[in-house]
């Protein structure tokens, strides 16, 4: 049998992707997604999040899956993704807030409108807080390693979240 030649490396060449990562990916990509689209306000700033979150995690994949939670790693990479973006997020969610105007077509979204104003109006903190654990109903401590926080600092923003989310709705329990 004759040798194969060894492949030569050239940047067009593809890398393989290991399968476990390919897994965790397919199991985390829409979830992790979903809870930017909310921390942040923009689909579109939520996807540069999510990949660069997950690009993050691949080029560390052979320590982060041996890690206990390999998912809290995840949003945790994702949540100082975030926090290194806010300034520029928070100025494109501003310009799209001053650009809608109320009319009698837009009353059927006022209630979503307020809301997320309500959340552009939190800090971005509160914001993860409260996503975290009332959106996508994650324990607090889930909630705290995604942060990088103690599980008692979620609990004390969410609330906080809320109360300031009640006050710019004008009083609605939720």
């Amino acid at each position: 049998m004759a040798e194969q030649p060894a492949p030569q490396a050239d940047d067009a060449q593809v890398v393989a992707v290991p399968a476990p990562f390919e897994e965790f990916y397919e199991r985390e990509q829409r979830r992790l997604f979903g809870a930017m689209c909310l921390v942040t306000g923009s689909r579109h700033e939520a996807e540069e999040i999510t990949q660069e979150a997950f690009v993050r995690i691949w080029e560390r994949w052979d320590r982060v899956q041996d890690a206990e939670n390999p998912s809290g790693y995840l949003y945790r990479t994702a949540m100082n993704v975030f926090r290194m973006r806010f300034r520029r997020a928070k100025i494109a969610a501003r310009r799209v807030a001053n650009a809608i105007k109320k009319t009698d077509e837009l009353d059927v979204f006022e209630a979503r409108f307020d809301l997320d104003r309500g959340l552009a109006e939190l800090t971005p903190r509160q914001r993860a807080a409260v996503v975290l654990t009332e959106l996508l109903e994650l324990p607090s401590a889930e909630a705290a390693a995604a942060l990088g926080i103690q599980a008692s600092t979620v609990r004390k923003l969410a609330q906080q979240g809320r109360e300031a989310l009640r006050a710019a709705i004008g009083g609605v329990d939720g």
